[in-house]
């Protein structure tokens, strides 16, 4: 990886700033931004806390890498694509309830092109119905909406993960573990980078995967490479190209936006002859064959998942991509650019930093009453240009710290939430959150807490005061599968 100039690889710096300049007027919660020509990155920016070496949850991204594991697995003559899944889990598959289930091939789950709409795991694995995900995707596909394996797009989060498990069958590894060993020490992925797992022990490989930005770049590179390095083709070309090419329509409703361009082996495809990996909440990795460009984008935009990429999406495309590229004046531009993105850090609330309310319920309790959220009192006390949050809940007093119109970065009070294991609860584990609100009215106050640890989520809490002895109160979470105690209405009254 190397490090040049916009202006070296012929990208005004004018027009990167034109694009951070969108990201931020649409007040999105951004983390990294990596542009790259070629070999060489020209622009790499991290607001802070976030910083180079920070490990990122990618979600759905890993789904892509998913397809390139599958790839080698076919390559090492492990997997046939044209082989029904039945064939790698023929216990699991024997309990299916649909016999179309037991018929879709490998290539067809590749392409989201399944048989059954999957039930959603992670809900009946927390509620203890099940403890097999692979048993699960057999066993709990809703059957009641089946159709012709091969035929009609349809997104399959668990079938993903099924073709992972599939993969660590048949190799022995687990996905990180056989990506090094094929090419991911090659290519110069990071030691640290890693992958969540599922209960059962096989990887959470349509969300888990763990990396910094420069290693989703490398990961992209490659792939954009055709599977070649320094020359080695590492993995079949002719995989990689079916792979990021349209496989399948995905566009039922022909209405043409940034993910409706087609779907290859778990990559989708985009504007421009381009393709991306695609991850909840903004993890994006988009590949511009022609002009030799990648874009890498982390985030966490999951109360505005669809919206929030697409602004990326035809954001980049606008000033990067198809946008005339003018150096002329670019020791200015490029001074112009350094200095916008200086002290560039995470979002928050967007308001007032004060109201005439806050003096009034400053350190007030109000009492709540039942309340979805199991919530007893309530109490804000401002100082200076932060405030706490003070509450009573079914597992005791808790606080959280949060700055006005600025993040205090903190642990998030709640107790046992997942850790390496998706959904199952460790006692002890804490996330790290960043914690903001501003005025958004005189008289409401709303306050994000966003986690930013292994598991990125966001919980929004609104507090409307319709006097100063009388509280409305709006709570939701934003996660995939914690925050969600705090969830729901409350009415509650000043002592």
């Amino acid at each position: 990886m190397n490090f040049k100039t916009p202006a070296e690889c012929g990208i005004s710096s004018a027009n990167i700033e034109k694009f951070i300049r969108d990201l931020e007027d649409k007040h999105l919660f951004t983390h990294n931004v990596l542009l790259a020509k070629g070999d060489d990155v020209f622009f790499e920016k991290y607001w802070a806390p976030f910083d180079e070496k920070f490990i990122h949850r990618q979600y759905s991204v890993t789904k892509s890498i998913t397809a390139l594991a599958v790839g080698f697995a076919v390559q090492d003559g492990l997997v046939d694509l044209d082989a029904p899944i039945s064939r790698y889990f023929p216990e699991e598959a024997a309990a299916a309830k649909c016999e179309l289930l037991k018929k879709q091939t490998v290539r067809e789950m590749l392409s989201m092109r399944t048989s059954l709409v999957p039930e959603k795991w992670l809900f009946h694995w927390k509620s203890g119905k099940h403890t097999d995900r692979v048993q699960f995707y057999f066993e709990n596909s809703t059957v009641d909406n089946k159709r012709n394996s091969g035929t009609i797009y349809n997104y399959d989060s668990s079938g993903s993960f099924v073709l992972c498990a599939m993969v660590e069958k048949v190799t022995g590894m687990s996905l990180i573990e056989y990506m090094r060993k094929k090419c991911f020490d090659k290519i110069g992925v990071s030691p640290e980078a890693d992958c969540l797992i599922c209960p059962g022990g096989y990887s959470w490989a349509d969300s888990g995967l763990l990396c910094t930005a420069r290693d989703l770049y490398l990961m992209a590179r490659f792939t954009m490479n055709m599977g070649k390095w320094n020359g080695e083709q590492l993995l079949n070309e002719d995989f990689v190209r079916a792979a990021t090419s349209k496989l399948t329509d995905n566009n039922p409703n022909l209405i043409y936006e940034f993910n409706t361009f087609g779907y290859g082996y778990l990559i989708w495809r985009t504007y421009d002859n381009s393709f991306f990996f695609n991850g909840m909440g903004g993890q994006l990795a988009v590949c511009v064959p022609d002009k030799d460009i990648i874009l890498i984008y982390n985030a966490d935009n999951q109360n505005n998942n669809l919206v929030s990429k697409k602004n990326v999406i035809d954001s980049f495309f606008k000033h990067i991509i198809r946008a005339e590229q003018n150096t002329e004046n670019e020791a200015q531009d490029a001074a112009s650019l350094l200095e916008y993105t200086r002290d560039l850090k995470l979002g928050t609330v967007v308001g007032a930093k004060s109201s005439p309310m806050a003096e009034k319920i400053s350190g007030k309790t109000f009492r709540l009453d039942p309340n979805p959220m199991h919530i007893k009192w309530i109490r804000i006390t401002f100082t200076g240009d932060e405030g706490r949050l003070d509450y009573e809940n079914a597992t005791g007093e808790k606080s959280i710290t949060f700055g006005m119109g600025d993040n205090v970065f903190g642990i998030f009070p709640e107790e046992g939430y997942s850790d390496r294991v998706g959904g199952v609860r460790v006692p002890g584990n804490f996330y790290k959150t960043a914690n903001g609100a501003a005025w958004v009215e005189d008289g409401k106050l709303g306050i994000a807490v966003q986690a930013i640890d292994k598991y990125m989520g966001r919980l929004h809490i609104q507090l409307g005061f319709k006097d100063e002895n009388t509280v409305g109160i709006k709570m939701s979470p934003f996660a995939e599968y914690f925050f969600e105690e705090y969830d729901g209405y409350a009415a509650g009254y000043a002592e």
